[in-house]
């Protein structure tokens, strides 16, 4: 089915929309319904009785190495150990395993099969609430309630059976793995160990991690003592410039002058060559030194010298007095300290010394810091080939104990015998089983729904019909005039007033009753009012009503359009522009000797009757005369336009009734001499496809809109209200 719609055409259907296709394809719905329904209580009226037997397993694992945080063995042992639910379902569904119970059952039941099991077996896991347990629960259902339970007792044995199995080869599989992987494991114990105990013995080491943190621990302290070295040697060094400037002399000479002070003798023999210097000097005042007294007192200066750098040489601990500084020098002046110059002296001499031994224990530090930073020094590669040989051992020997360990506990798990099922619930004797004639009812129900929903829905995207005005409205893109009532026998009646034809009573009756039927004339109206609101700029003086098909009322319609506008005193002539097959004067009962075919053959003036039929003040009928030979050629000749001009110069608005617009040209013709077009589509006559190749062959003329004829909806307002009117004025009267 093709569907031509424009790009901006809104395709979502609302629920008002599908409320509406189902209630057009009732039939369809209530047969489809009816019989899915009708097949459902067959087979519930037909279906055997049938006897339901369950039991249930608990399945709770021995292997100790599934728990959570298991240990060693649980790396090794063949990980299906673990309970994956939804497979051992399915593995409890397989062919392989109800074989077995078939083969137990065949010397009972000879001609049991699998698929028949798998028909009537129904497995799942038990939950609690929200919480599935470790409980499997199997159900089977047969016509014989004593095969159902025995079926179900074949069916444990076998699980039982098949599940010691699996788990027995799971365990011996893992035993096996562990037995092969220990050689390969045990000699990557011996290689890693011996490769550490050679790098240590290489390398003097025995943990370097531990070693080099000793080390650089050491390097620190070295560090900080030879920090506090230093800050103490600046403060000796600049204590001993300044006890050096107090003294005015070396530490060498300031030690001499404090030992010599310190000996008795040497003091004595000062003061005894001080004493002979005196007298020395008392004699010279008064003799030459030739003069005997002063010789004398020369020689015992003399002897007194020798002596005291003998005493100074023994003081000094010189065994050659030659190193002793000579008699002349300062001799005479050493050794004559104060207790305040001695006491300088002493703090000069230690001050040196704390000099000369910081310097040296700095040395000393240096060295062996040195050494410390070239030892430190070789630990970063050490280290790198240790932290590789550790763990290398550490994991073998790990590996080795966990494999010893699980082969262990994997022969402990062989003599357990893997997992324990236990059955909770054994098989009993079949029950009846609940009447399934409501489920069957009630799904054959729900089924023919479904099904009747399916063939409504397939019936309507088979069907192109325009079913609503909404339909109608978005097949096109031209504004909707209005809608016109369906037509509701026991609605209608007769009109309360005559037509203001002159022949009113040879109408046809079902022509006043519908003009006259009062939601036909308020939609005329209404749709009259929408075309002068849309000509309020440039108003439409001719109007040609067409429609894409044959026996969509345009006639009717036309007829409506001039009652409506003769109503407002406008002065209307309605045309039968149809030349094929006219049917305005069959409506109205009017002779059809003369019409527009004669007057568009005719050359003359237009005679006074013509064949235009005057009913009443305001509206004239202008019918379509005897059948032409050639009506496009009539309709498109130069005499149409100047009737046309002729007759919009004498009536205020001119209605044309012309043919459809498919398969003939008629409409299009007579469009082109009119100000405006207007397309009638009936509703549920007329499809999409022809009101869009309708529309498409219009649209280089002035369509000003389109009508919706026979609209089921359309009443409602209008009978509304004239009820409430009736009402209202019962009331009042």
């Amino acid at each position: 089915m093709t569907m031509n719609m424009d790009a901006g055409t809104e395709t979502s259907i609302d629920y008002g929309q599908i409320v509406a296709v189902l209630l057009r394809r009732k039939f369809w719905l209530i047969g489809g319904f009816f019989s899915v329904l009708a097949i459902a209580v067959f087979i519930a009226l037909t279906a055997e009785p049938s006897y339901k037997s369950y039991m249930q397993l608990l399945v709770e694992p021995n292997y100790q190495g599934k728990k959570e945080g298991g240990g060693a063995e649980s790396q090794f042992a063949d990980t299906t150990v673990q309970i994956d639910y939804a497979t051992q379902l399915n593995l409890m569904r397989s062919s392989q395993l109800i074989q077995r119970a078939v083969d137990l059952l065949r010397p009972e039941y000879p001609t049991i099969s699998i698929a028949e099991i798998k028909s009537a077996l129904l497995l799942n896991q038990v939950s609690e609430g929200k919480t599935s347990t470790n409980i499997f629960q199997a159900t089977y259902t047969d016509s014989d309630p004593v095969k159902a339970q025995k079926v179900l007792q074949a069916m444990q044995k076998v699980y039982k059976d098949y599940n010691q199995e699996q788990q027995k080869q799971r365990l011996e599989r893992g035993l096996s793995f562990i037995n092969d992987q220990l050689p390969t494991v045990r000699r990557s114990v011996i290689k890693a160990e011996s490769n550490l105990e050679k790098f240590r013995k290489n390398q003097n080491l025995i943990d370097p991690g531990q070693q080099s943190a000793a080390i650089a621990t050491a390097l620190n302290a070295i560090e900080q003592e030879r920090r506090v070295i230093s800050v103490q040697y600046q403060e000796s060094q600049a204590r001993y410039k300044t006890l050096q400037e107090q003294l005015s002399r070396s530490p060498q000479d300031a030690l001499l002058a404090s030992r010599l002070s310190q000996s008795p003798r040497y003091q004595a023999l000062l003061n005894e060559i001080q004493k002979t210097e005196l007298a020395l000097a008392q004699e010279r005042l008064r003799f030459a030194d030739s003069w005997p007294p002063v010789q004398k007192l020369l020689d015992q200066r003399k002897s007194q010298l020798a002596l005291l750098q003998a005493e100074a040489a023994r003081v000094l601990g010189e065994s050659d007095s030659s190193q002793v500084p000579d008699v002349g020098d300062r001799l005479l002046t050493e050794g004559q300290y104060g207790s305040g110059d001695q006491g300088l002296t002493s703090q000069l001499i230690d001050t040196q010394t704390a000099l000369i031994a910081m310097r040296a224990r700095d040395q000393s530090l240096a060295q062996v810091q040195q050494q410390l930073r070239t030892e430190l020094n070789r630990f970063p590669g050490l280290l790198a080939e240790y932290d590789r040989l550790q763990p290398e051992v550490d994991l073998n020997r790990g590996t080795l104990q966990q494999l010893l360990k699980a082969k262990q506990e994997l022969g402990l798990e062989i003599a357990r015998g893997g997992f324990d099922w236990q059955v909770v619930e054994s098989p009993r004797l079949g029950a009846s089983a609940a009447s399934t004639t409501g489920q069957t009812l009630m799904l054959g129900a729900i089924a023919g729904l479904m099904l009747g929903g399916l063939a409504a829905f397939g019936r309507e995207l088979m069907d192109d019909a325009v079913h609503s005005s909404d339909d109608l409205k978005k097949q096109v893109s031209l504004p909707l005039l209005g809608i016109t009532p369906a037509l509701v026998g026991q609605e209608i009646s007769e009109p309360g007033i005559n037509l203001p034809f002159r022949r009113q009573e040879a109408l046809a009756p079902s022509t006043t009753q519908v003009v006259y039927w009062p939601p036909f004339r308020e939609s005329l109206d209404l749709i009259y009012k929408n075309i002068q609101l849309l000509s309020s700029a440039f108003p439409f003086n001719s109007l040609v009503i067409t429609s894409a098909l044959a026996g969509e009322g345009k006639s009717t319609l036309a007829l409506g359009l001039a009652v409506s506008a003769a109503r407002l005193h406008q002065r209307v002539l309605l045309i039968d522009a149809d030349l094929r097959r006219p049917s305005l004067h069959k409506l109205l009962n009017l002779p059809n000797h003369q019409g527009l075919s004669t007057l568009l053959a005719s050359d003359t003036a237009m005679p006074s009757q013509g064949g235009i039929h005057p009913s009443g003040s305001y509206i004239d009928i202008l019918t379509s005369g005897p059948t032409p030979t050639d009506p496009a050629k009539l309709l498109s000749s130069r005499r149409m336009a100047e009737l046309m001009a002729m007759f919009e110069q004498n009536y205020d608005l001119v209605l044309l009734d012309a043919p459809p617009v498919l398969g003939m040209v008629d409409a299009i013709l007579a469009a082109s001499f009119c100000s405006g077009v207007v397309m009638v589509g009936r509703i549920g006559r007329v499809t999409r496809s022809e009101v869009a190749e309708a529309t498409a062959m219009l649209n280089k003329l002035n369509v000003i809109g389109v009508v919706a004829n026979g609209a089921t909806n359309s009443t409602n307002s209008y009978s509304s209200y004239g009820r409430t009117n009736r009402e209202s004025t019962a009331v009042a009267g």
